[in-house]
């Protein structure tokens, strides 16, 4: 007589459940000993079997504990998510087994054996990271080549602009339905203002600082905030000009859509920074950080465009038909019924068009604006600490993460207040 697992199972669930528990944890215990501590316990098996064994005796725990309801929360929501079947164990056994492999040399190399005392290269001795760099390097990575005294002034701009920027939640009822107008016109102005009078300065007797001396993070940050303010504005208005039943209105913004997304970015920064000022007029003077802006929104928002379009689409024509029944005129229909429902629908797209947009913004670099990878670059190259661009490298990483998990998980809070069940 043939027994399966899936029949041993069924006799007793609660057997199936300590045994199931005893072989998952003695398979992670075991690559544990052996990656941390260097100790094998199974090393008295045969070379390939002590090697695979911690694999094939977690595999037939986790069949054991699979089953449909165990009554305890761990073990269902093991069933609900990485145990659903023997495709997803064994590949759930691979990925911890291998994070449990490649977690201790990460951790001696960036903490256990790394440096970050000392001012100098001669500091990093050990074989693990020299954070030193970073520590001496920090605030040129945050603020470029802006000068030290004045970093004030830069900090004082970005908690103006963030403040200016919560300042909706705080609107009374009455003034709620001036939020977008606020958001999308206002609050732009005022954030260029403060940014134009106290970063670059030239007025109120601050000292005139260009924007070749910008640089750093917070370069990365005002290049995107004003990316991402004026792109998306851009974007639905040519989505909603794609979808025009005017021919003229439809074919320009099919053109422009087209055009700005078979270009490369590189070429279109390339573009606004060498050959853009040949075509102005002699007197005139444009700075190279808002010929970039400008560069970008323009790129950015032909994707935006197609990501909105996407949700227009997607709604009923019905929903069209009600509106129109209601006397609304084309313009009154879209702001109050069509673009709430339909912008909802994409914020997963609006989203992961924002954080790209966040990811392309090294690429200013080409062009002799020096945001945080492009400092980075500059920092590794110097003679005095040549030879730490991974450290550099994995700093920027991280707080590239950090944005942009923080943009993701606030889009996905947005989802989940404005979800509807369809």
């Amino acid at each position: 007589m043939k027994i399966s697992l899936s029949q041993i199972k069924s006799n007793n669930y609660i057997t199936n459940i300590y045994l199931g528990t005893f072989l998952f944890s003695l398979s992670i215990f075991d690559v544990f000993l052996y990656s941390f501590l260097n100790i094998n316990i199974t090393s008295f098996l045969p070379g390939n079997l002590s090697l695979f064994f911690p694999l094939i005796i977690g595999f037939i725990g986790l069949s054991f504990l699979r089953m449909e309801y165990s009554g305890i929360k761990i073990i269902d929501n093991l069933n609900k998510h990485i145990n659903t079947s023997n495709f997803n164990a064994l590949l759930t056994l691979i990925i911890i087994f291998a994070l449990l492999k490649a977690l201790p040399p990460a951790l001696s190399w960036m903490v256990l054996d790394a440096n970050i005392s000392g001012d100098t290269k001669q500091a990093c001795t050990g074989t693990g990271a020299c954070w030193t760099y970073i520590k001496v390097w920090f605030k040129r990575f945050m603020y470029g080549m802006y000068p030290n005294e004045m970093h004030w002034r830069i900090n004082s701009a970005f908690i103006l602009v963030i403040a200016l920027g919560f300042a909706g939640y705080f609107f009374k009822e009455n003034l709620k339905k001036y939020l977008a107008l606020y958001y999308v016109v206002i609050y732009p102005i005022i954030a260029f203002l403060i940014i134009y009078y106290l970063i670059s300065g030239g007025s109120f007797g601050l000292v005139w600082v260009e924007t070749g001396a910008w640089g750093g993070l917070s370069l990365t940050f005002i290049v995107s905030f004003f990316c991402l303010i004026f792109c998306f504005p851009l974007g639905m208005i040519l989505a909603l000009g794609r979808r025009s039943n005017l021919p003229a209105v439809r074919y320009t913004s099919i053109c422009y859509i087209e055009f700005w997304r078979g270009v490369p970015l590189i070429t279109v920064l390339f573009m606004s920074s060498v050959m853009f000022p040949m075509f102005l007029p002699e007197d005139f003077f444009m700075d190279k950080l808002v010929r970039v802006i400008i560069a970008i929104t323009l790129f950015e928002a032909a994707y935006c465009a197609e990501v909105i379009r996407g949700g227009l689409q997607a709604l009923p024509r019905g929903q069209y038909d009600a509106a129109k029944s209601l006397g609304m005129g084309y313009w009154k229909m879209h702001i109050f019924v069509i673009l709430p429902q339909a912008l909802k629908l994409v914020i997963p797209g609006i989203a992961n068009t924002f954080l790209a947009l966040v990811k392309d913004t090294p690429l200013i670099f080409v062009v002799g604006l020096a945001e945080i990878a492009g400092m980075l670059a500059l920092a590794k190259t110097n003679p005095k600490w040549l030879g730490f661009a991974m450290e550099g490298y994995i700093f920027a990483a991280i707080i590239f993460w950090i944005i942009c998990y923080a943009m993701s998980k606030y889009s996905y809070n947005l989802e989940q207040k404005y979800k509807t069940e369809r």
